[in-house]
């Protein structure tokens, strides 16, 4: 028998780099996510809003604009935020005394009743708010849900 000196060859030494390129592949396809995602998450708000043909393209909104909207039971939301009308009428004094022309882009449910919309547009108007706009859904967008 021999008693000899056994050599182990040294195994593979481990790895102290991080390797960058997979976190970087990661982190881009999570931002087209947020990307694509991002604007349809602007509109929580579920509306039936009434149809209507526009005459033409909607013209561009102004700098200054206030989004309104008042759901089947009444209820009133300030840029998708829930509101009363007290504060919705220190939000339209404050808009007026900042620039006269901020535009009210106001979506109403088809159940609200028209009393409902004429006092919300009155208050609008003492508060200094003359530019309100109503948007509606266009018909053919309307036909093709009933379609599905």
């Amino acid at each position: 028998m021999a008693f000899g000196r056994l050599e182990r060859t040294p195994g593979a030494r481990p790895m102290a780099d991080i390797v960058m390129t997979p976190l970087i592949d990661v982190m881009l396809v999570l931002l087209v996510v947020f990307i694509v995602t991002a604007p349809l998450l602007a509109s929580r708000l579920q509306l039936d809003l009434p149809q209507a043909d526009a005459a033409g393209d909607p013209p561009a909104p102004s700098a200054a604009v206030l989004r309104l909207a008042i759901d089947a039971q009444g209820g009133l939301f300030l840029d998708e935020q829930p509101t009363g009308l007290e504060a919705l009428r220190e939000a339209a004094v404050a808009a007026a005394a900042a620039n006269r022309e901020t535009e009210v882009l106001l979506r109403a449910d088809r159940a609200v009743a028209y009393g409902s919309v004429a006092e919300l547009i009155a208050l609008l108007q003492t508060a200094g708010l003359t530019r309100i706009g109503f948007v509606t859904e266009p018909t053919t967008a309307l036909a093709s849900k009933r379609q599905r």
